[in-house]
């Protein structure tokens, strides 16, 4: 059996994507975002216009914003961190994850506007955002039944996508796309040193990963999804950064023909076993869903050395989303449970 045998494209990015959140930009984003990928953040002083480029798309901003929505708990996320509690005006797909603990209270009177899934049209628009932030340009569809980026153009509302998220990138993303977020909200938020200490922050986080790992040698490393018994495998986008920042070498070539248009690819248990990863990550979405992964790769792989070795590290779905801070907690698990020790 080849290679092309057992991999193949998703059968339905529609069934991907309500299973799990991450494998959201399929080919029906191209539309709705501008081809290229560009930052270029105005320096002017507060008060004046600022303007960036986001997935191709001019966004200007004559005043900060004072009404913002945080389309994933990620974004939200970003938002707290930079002092924009007071201006935001909805949370959406707040069951995706929850806020960390030390943040969770400033949400709590934020209005939610979707609990598992992006809000309808008519829901987003009556919360009268002039920015909305979002992961991916998915969040976007009309054809799901969400405001386009055009419509909230048409109600005085800019768009930002994470830049991990917009099309041209999605494929090729990596972790540090969110410090070019972290960037951009500041110069939109008019909050360029908040932004600049974030920033900093998450960097020393990574640094120290990196120097942790540094004199180790790296261990084989396969990232699957498991809906029910349909078996995927990630071979590319901000997903493949993660493993390779945290010391693991990925068994799956983000350049292979099987994730030149997706950075996912179901395949047949028999590629992973002929892979022989010495670990196997994979995200979650809630304990139940971890124990039933933790048992199907059990009884799938017992004679692989990620099973064998007990290397089965499960990682919140949520920290695998483009333009979060959790990326970094991702590249901290998956670097500790790899080389133990190696991250305090």
């Amino acid at each position: 059996m080849t290679t092309r045998d057992r991999v193949s494209a998703p059968r339905s990015h529609r069934r991907w994507r309500t299973a799990c959140a991450l494998f959201a930009v399929a080919p029906l984003v191209l539309t709705a975002c501008g081809t290229g990928v560009t930052n270029d953040p105005a320096t002017e002083e507060a008060g004046d216009t600022v303007t960036i480029t986001n997935c191709g798309r001019d966004l200007s901003f004559e005043a900060e914003p004072e009404r913002i929505v945080g389309m994933m708990p990620s974004q939200t996320e970003l938002l707290l961190r930079l002092g924009a509690g007071d201006a935001l005006a909805g949370q959406a797909q707040t069951d995706t994850s929850p806020l960390p603990d030390d943040i969770a209270q400033q949400a709590a009177d934020v209005p939610v506007l979707s609990t598992d899934a992006p809000p309808a049209r008519e829901d987003l628009l009556a919360a009268e955002p002039d920015l909305v932030v979002s992961p991916t340009t998915y969040e976007f569809t009309a054809e799901q039944g969400f405001a386009s980026i055009d419509q909230l153009a048409q109600n005085g509302a800019e768009a930002y996508v994470a830049t991990g998220g917009c099309a041209e990138r999605r494929n090729n993303a990596e972790v540090d796309d969110v410090f070019t977020d972290i960037a951009n909200l500041g110069e939109i938020l008019r909050v360029p040193d908040a932004a600049a200490d974030l920033e900093r922050q998450a960097r020393d986080r990574l640094e120290a990963v990196e120097a942790g790992i540094a004199d180790r040698p790296r261990l084989s490393v396969a990232q699957v999804y498991v809906e029910g018994n349909t078996l995927g495998a990630i071979g590319a986008g901000v997903e493949a950064d993660i493993i390779e920042k945290a010391g693991g070498e990925n068994v799956f070539d983000p350049d292979a023909p099987e994730f030149a248009d997706f950075f996912a690819a179901e395949v047949n248990p028999e590629e992973i076993i002929s892979r022989n990863p010495d670990a196997i990550v994979f995200g979650t979405t809630g304990p139940g869903q971890e124990e039933q992964t933790r048992n199907y790769l059990r009884n799938t792989f017992p004679d692989v050395p990620a099973v064998q070795e007990d290397r089965l590290i499960a990682v919140p779905q949520s920290d695998l989303y483009p333009g979060t801070l959790g990326n970094i907690d991702a590249v901290e698990t998956i670097a500790n449970r790899l080389y133990p020790g190696s991250v305090e």
